[in-house]
């Protein structure tokens, strides 16, 4: 009885494929998934976020077979970060960080107009640690753990304060101490990971997005801050706000097959 509901929706999203293509000559699509991709399977490896039992339907044979396309699967980071370096903020620049600051943190990186990529989508600078000391005492210790919007709506609570998201940007806006204090700490703390990024990959354009991050006057002098202090300091570090909102994986998709080398 638990796969009837699945079951149906996995039709509803072949039949989706026809819909959008209508009558054009589609040949190839693109499915951003919120999870780590095996490029070499071309399945969905790893997804926290989403129901486990979907996982083993998420391939590009099972969805090839269905929509009569061929398919590859991208990390949604991944698809968001190919669009904005070849169509949005980062267009221009050679070498592109994106990062995405929402209920989590993510993260794609374009060098020379391709996806840095192995086997299994990388990137995942939410997931990296910024506090030894926190990871032994089983505290939040990752980049994601402090500085994600999730990390921002827990502090908010733990102070007392009954609002987060917009509102709680707002009233950072206005100088509200309690909430310049919460949400200064996390995005010093997403800046400190965009900081390791760019010591790994030594980036001309962080772009950033998410519902957090697209909060560019709060966000994005913390981030160059951050950058000017610690950062590498080849050359001068552009921070973006995502110019695509959105619909930046919806982009990507249309550079998606260039930026893995895959363009026949």
């Amino acid at each position: 009885m638990c796969e009837r509901p699945w079951s149906t929706k996995r039709e509803t999203s072949c039949a989706a494929f026809d819909e959008i293509r209508a009558d054009d000559a589609c040949e190839r699509a693109v499915i951003g998934l919120p999870g780590v991709i095996d490029h070499e399977s071309e399945v969905l490896y790893q997804a926290p976020n989403l129901p486990q039992r979907w996982i083993p339907m998420l391939t590009d044979a099972w969805l090839s077979e269905r929509s009569g396309l061929s398919i590859s699967l991208a990390n949604d980071a991944d698809l968001a970060a190919v669009g904005e370096a070849a169509f949005g903020a980062g267009r221009g620049f050679r070498d592109v960080v994106y990062v995405t600051i929402s209920t989590g943190i993510g993260a794609g990186i374009v060098l020379g107009d391709h996806l840095m990529r192995g086997r299994y989508s990388g990137g995942e600078v939410g997931h990296t640690i910024l506090s030894r000391t926190a990871l032994a005492a089983g505290e939040p210790a990752t980049v994601e753990d402090l500085g994600s919007g999730t990390s921002i709506t827990r502090r908010a609570r733990a102070a007392g304060l009954d609002y987060s998201g917009a509102e709680l940007a707002d009233r950072v806006r206005s100088g509200e101490p309690a909430a310049t204090e919460i949400w200064t700490k996390a995005i010093e703390s997403a800046a400190a990971g965009i900081v390791n990024l760019c010591w790994i990959v030594t980036p001309q354009a962080v772009v950033i997005g998410g519902g957090v991050g697209m909060n560019g006057d709060i966000v994005l002098p913390v981030v160059e801050a951050a950058i000017e202090e610690h950062g590498p300091g080849v050359c001068k570090v552009a921070v973006l706000n995502a110019g695509l909102g959105d619909d930046a994986a919806l982009a990507g998709a249309a550079a998606w097959w260039h930026a893995i080398g895959r363009e026949g």
